[in-house]
């Protein structure tokens, strides 16, 4: 969405942001009001994963606080007039939209709630989905358009988090990736080597964690102790993704550093061979246009991230390792497997050169001109 705002800019749009938790720091930092609305959040394990018990639980608190953030909309719409309301994957807003009367659009990879694989066996968990994804189909409906950041089918890779919900396969459109598109200055690239002093005969890896606070810090935990067994073979960088975060690197061990946020996260994706992450659509979908293999670690029982990364398995782009029970050791043979077997950058070049050719945030931009 700041992409997009910074295009929209250039053209004299006023923009106005609504957000809560670190996001709202981010936009801020980044120039924008950003007026804070009632969260609306899932449940975490302090282990990092999606609980379903706890969230859940949860429901009840949720209906409130969406009320509550409906009705802060519907007044911040009030107080701005906009033309236009571009909401990404936040119903509040597209609910203040339609009782307002104006022009909506929705920018979503995730149109029904997918349940773990292991919830998922059971047939009545199975119709459960189907049966919240219609609802919540009639919901993403409010909307005039339903645009999604990700290749046309069949190489959807939230295809299983889209596909098969009646309510909205007429109204979507595939606009292609909206993560950074940089042009990577060589310069800034030798620059960034130099600062790691990283040489060139040692294959890159760049462990790129992100998603809530509860989940980063045990799978960075993880990957610490992973990155002993790499030895000097493999030079690594390791983000903590912490948005208020120390932007010095500190060395790990002799070939190795670590970010709380990474400064030069772009230049580190352009000089590696291969990006450790979890399972979310904007970090994969990067990942791709750099053409870099992946070893995707998604949020344990968290449907999107499961299903982004059954889907990147099968285009033989990357690994997939389950996070139930996973070790160290496990992630270190991953690595170099996926460094090893040339056929995962084969495949991630052939997904690349298709992303090239959908440029998102420019197919937004154009989407919401016509609206102004």
């Amino acid at each position: 969405m700041i992409m997009l705002a910074d295009q929209l800019k250039n053209d004299g749009v006023k923009i106005n942001f609504s957000s809560y938790g670190e996001a709202t720091n981010f936009i801020s930092k980044r120039g924008y009001k950003c007026i804070r609305v009632p969260p609306v959040e899932f449940a975490w394990t302090t282990e990092g994963s999606f609980t379903i018990k706890h969230s859940l639980a949860n429901i009840p608190k949720w209906f409130f606080q969406l009320s509550k953030q409906i009705n802060q909309e519907i007044r911040n719409m009030i107080a701005y007039e906009p033309d236009v309301i571009i909401s990404d994957s936040r119903l509040s807003p597209l609910i203040a939209a339609k009782l307002l009367r104006i022009p909506s659009i929705v920018i979503l990879n995730q149109v029904k709630l997918l349940l773990s694989p292991r919830i998922r066996e059971f047939r009545i968990a199975r119709l459960f989905e189907s049966l919240s994804g219609e609802l919540l189909g009639g919901f993403w409906n409010f909307a005039d358009r339903i645009l999604v950041p990700d290749l046309p089918p069949p190489y959807t890779i939230s295809g299983h988090n889209l596909w098969d919900v009646s309510s909205t396969n007429s109204k979507i459109e595939y606009v292609g990736f909206t993560s950074p598109r940089f042009e990577i200055n060589d310069t800034k690239v030798e620059n960034t080597r130099k600062l790691l002093d990283f040489g060139a005969s040692r294959p890159i890896v760049f462990i790129h964690v992100s998603g809530p606070h509860q989940t980063r810090l045990p799978l960075i935990r993880l990957c610490i102790e992973a990155s002993k067994y790499f030895n000097e073979k493999i030079q690594f960088v390791i983000s903590e993704g912490k948005p208020d975060g120390s932007t010095e690197p500190k060395r790990i061990g002799e070939s190795g550093w670590y970010y709380e946020w990474c400064p030069v996260r772009d230049e580190i994706f352009a000089m590696s061979d291969l990006i450790v992450l979890r399972g979310g659509h904007t970090a994969l979908s990067q990942a791709l246009q750099f053409g870099k293999p992946v070893v995707t670690i998604p949020i344990e029982k968290h449907g999107e991230q499961l299903g982004n990364s059954e889907k990147i398995a099968e285009f033989g782009a990357g690994i997939m390792l389950h996070p139930k029970g996973l070790t160290a050791k496990q992630i270190a043979d991953a690595v170099e497997i996926a460094l090893r077997d040339p056929s995962y950058k084969e495949n991630t070049h052939k997904m690349m050169k298709l992303a090239e050719n959908l440029n998102g945030i420019d197919n937004v931009a154009e989407i919401v001109r016509s609206y102004l």
